[in-house]
């Protein structure tokens, strides 16, 4: 006769085994909640580059539906008939407005899409129906062949990407901002095959800090986003140019003077895309017919310069290979100048971020081609075309290091180093001068003048605990410990006497003894293992005071926050505290 199985034996002898499986992992990983971010992260590029890669292809079949051609933007337009050049922008227009409008209709209230305000002035939690109605809109603007750039919805998709990831991990509030900060990042090296830059540009920018605790974080997502477009598009770098030399020092002096150029043209180019909103809002059209006027206002333009159609990217490459004589261009720049300020100006969804690029490129030819005259063994048009791209880009983002090491990662181009580093940084001292808002801080200004409580305001522990840490009653039997250390990640759990007042923790580390005998394990409570000095916080205690604690402490991840009674209220991630620590001190 078989003999019958204790069914509570085979439970505990299970969780022993998964225990002590838990405990190695531990005892031989030993992961940190700083690494786990690294790994999320990196996550996070993986995805921002696959959302990125889906839009792009996207916008490629927007394209190839309106134009019938497989070619680039501009190249399609120019093979149109005059009334298609005028009507196909157009209609782009007229669908992105109705994507709105309908969107409108569909998602109630007023939800902030713009990521930037999302990691800057909010808790990091972009919604997912209303960022899909702008980044579904863009499609149309960008395929229909709308003077602005792909590089903006492609960000905002990675990004919306990365806060869904978060929230679905229900990262706390400061991990969720570093999170979609990481998927921007991702965005960016995903557009321009930039992950350095695409680093750089979010903690320059964006964070206005370079501190390894963001900044991290932000190379693991823009390296996985830039491997994976590795992986799916080729390793070419974005611009092929052709090799520049710096021949004399004197060769200096006119890229100081492309500087000053650049760093006066800057502010007047973003002056003139807010007033062309200004001017478009004035109008008192709604929204729809006013997204089809701007697009039909691009398409009157194409139909003599097709070369406005597109975010530029295709003549910034003609640019840089000296295959536009310099009065075209000069033609064809004035032409982009309003093409792009109609675009904008009338809302429709889209980047800045090329046309910025298309502007300080055509700058440096026209400024190159007039020096050669001058000084027939100079540098060539070319290379002024490559620098005055990073100088403006360092003037209209007020982000000289990002510019330079974007130009740099898009060219591979390391001769030019010098005169793009001396430049760029005279264009942004020069733009500082004439105008104290940059491309992107203006936006977020406003954005924090319409609701001056928008931005986050932590000051002591309680503001950034998470509350309902994982917790048991001082009489939990060890099943039920080992049960909540199986199913959470967290090498303590937090104790609560019979009052409600935190007891003390008990480690994954103080169980090891029990997991050898069975029997003995049964019989012991959470009482008998309790650490009852523990350490904690007090959640009126300042934040540095909370760090001299966690510093006191070395390997413990994560702390009790407890109130002036002794209740547990919840706990405090060292990672958190120390993101916190970074914005007070940005600010």
């Amino acid at each position: 006769m078989k003999a019958v199985t204790d069914p509570a034996k085979l439970l505990m002898e299970r969780l022993m085994r998964l225990l002590r499986l838990r405990l190695w992992l531990a005892e031989r990983l030993q992961p940190t909640e700083w690494q786990a971010t690294l790994m999320w992260a990196a996550l996070a590029g993986f995805l921002g580059a696959l959302g990125a890669a889906l839009f792009s292809a996207s916008a490629e079949g927007i394209h190839l539906l309106l134009t019938n051609s497989h070619s680039g933007i501009v190249e399609s337009i120019r093979r149109l008939p005059w009334w298609g050049r005028l009507l196909v922008p157009a209609f782009g227009g007229l669908m992105a407005g109705c994507v709105l409008l309908l969107g409108k209709h569909l998602v109630k209230g007023k939800s902030s899409t713009d990521y930037m305000e999302v990691i800057v002035l909010g808790d990091g939690r972009m919604p997912l129906r209303p960022g899909l109605v702008k980044v579904v809109a863009s499609l149309f603007s960008i395929g229909s062949g709308g003077s602005i750039g792909r590089e903006g919805p492609m960000v905002q998709t990675a990004a919306m990407l990365a806060s869904l990831l978060g929230r679905w991990r229900q990262f706390s509030t400061q991990q969720l901002r570093l999170l979609v900060a990481c998927g921007a990042a991702a965005g960016i090296a995903s557009a321009y095959n930039a992950p350095i830059a695409g680093s750089f540009f979010v903690a320059e920018i964006i964070l206005g800090t370079i501190a390894m605790e963001s900044l991290g974080p932000l190379v693991a997502a823009s390296v996985t986003a830039a491997l994976t477009m590795m992986v799916l598009s080729g390793p070419d770098n974005l611009y092929q140019v052709p090799t520049f030399t710096l021949q004399s020092p004197l060769e200096m002096v006119p890229y100081v003077l492309l500087g000053f150029i650049a760093g006066t043209l800057a502010p007047g180019f973003l002056r003139s895309l807010k007033q062309a909103e200004a001017m478009f809002v004035a109008t008192k059209l709604p929204l729809v017919p006013r997204l089809a006027f701007g697009g039909l206002l691009v398409g009157f333009i194409a139909i003599s310069v097709p070369e406005v159609c597109g975010n530029g990217y295709s003549v910034i490459v003609q640019i840089l290979n000296g295959e536009i004589p310099w009065m075209i261009l000069l033609g064809i720049v004035c032409c982009k100048w309003l093409a792009t300020a109609c675009s904008v100006g009338s809302g429709a969804p889209g980047g800045v971020f090329t046309p910025t690029l298309f502007m300080g490129a055509s700058a440096g030819y026209v400024f190159g081609s007039a020096v050669q005259v001058l000084w027939a063994s100079g540098p060539s048009p070319g290379a002024f075309a490559l620098v005055g791209m990073g100088a403006f880009l360092s003037a209209a983002s007020r982000a000289p290091v990002m510019a330079v090491i974007m130009l740099f990662e898009m060219t591979l181009s390391y001769d030019i180093i010098l005169p793009l580093l001396l430049c760029s940084v005279v264009a942004f001292f020069t733009a500082r001068g004439i105008e104290g808002h940059s491309l992107y801080s203006e936006a977020l200004r406003r954005k924090a003048e319409e609701n001056p409580k928008a931005k986050l305001q932590v000051g002591r522990v309680g503001d950034l605990m998470k509350p309902n840490p994982p917790m048991v009653p001082l009489t939990a039997r060890f099943a039920e410990i080992a049960k909540l250390f199986i199913s959470v990640r967290v090498n303590n759990l937090y104790v609560n006497d019979e009052a409600g007042r935190f007891a003390g923790a008990v480690s994954l580390h103080d169980i090891k003894p029990y997991l050898a005998d069975p029997g003995l394990a049964g019989l012991v409570i959470a009482k008998d293992i309790l650490r009852e000095d523990f350490p904690r916080l007090h959640e009126d205690d300042a934040l540095a005071e909370a760090l001299g604690r966690f510093l006191s402490q070395e390997g413990l991840q994560r702390l009790p926050v407890v109130n002036a009674d002794g209740r547990l209220l919840g706990s405090l991630s060292k990672n958190d505290l120390m993101l916190a620590l970074v914005e007070q001190r940005r600010r």
